[in-house]
C-alpha cells in the first residue's frame, strides 16, 4: 500500500492509545498487537491525529525538528505502512 500524504490518519475503534510521561503505547484489542512510541514519536502521533492531513503534520514536524526532509518522509511512510499493516491506524482520503 502506498500512503498518500494528502490523506488523514484515524484510530480504529478497537485500538487503545495510552500516554504516560510523554510516551505512548498503541494496543489493538483483537490481536493484542501493540506498538510503543518515544517522546518524538508521540509528538508526531499527536500531529498526525490533529492535522488536516499527513502532509500538514509532516510540514509541522519539519518546522519543529532539524531533520532531513526526504529522510523523514521516507521514515514516516515506512512507519505509517507498518501501523496500517498491524491494524493500529487507518488512512483515509481527506473529506
Amino acid at each position: 500500500m502506498s500512503i498518500s500524504f494528502d490523506s488523514k490518519v484515524r484510530i480504529p475503534d478497537d485500538v487503545l492509545v495510552s500516554q504516560l510521561d510523554g510516551e505512548s503505547v498503541l494496543l489493538k484489542l483483537k490481536s493484542e498487537c501493540y506498538f510503543g512510541l518515544d517522546e518524538i514519536g508521540t509528538r508526531i502521533w499527536d500531529l498526525l491525529l490533529s492535522s488536516d492531513s499527513i502532509e500538514h503534520a509532516c510540514e509541522t514536524v519539519l518546522s519543529e525538528f532539524d531533520i532531513d526532509p526526504a529522510q523523514f518522509r521516507a521514515d514516516l511512510t515506512e512507519l505509517l505502512d507498518s501501523l496500517v499493516q498491524q491494524g493500529l491506524i487507518e488512512v483515509a482520503p481527506v473529506s
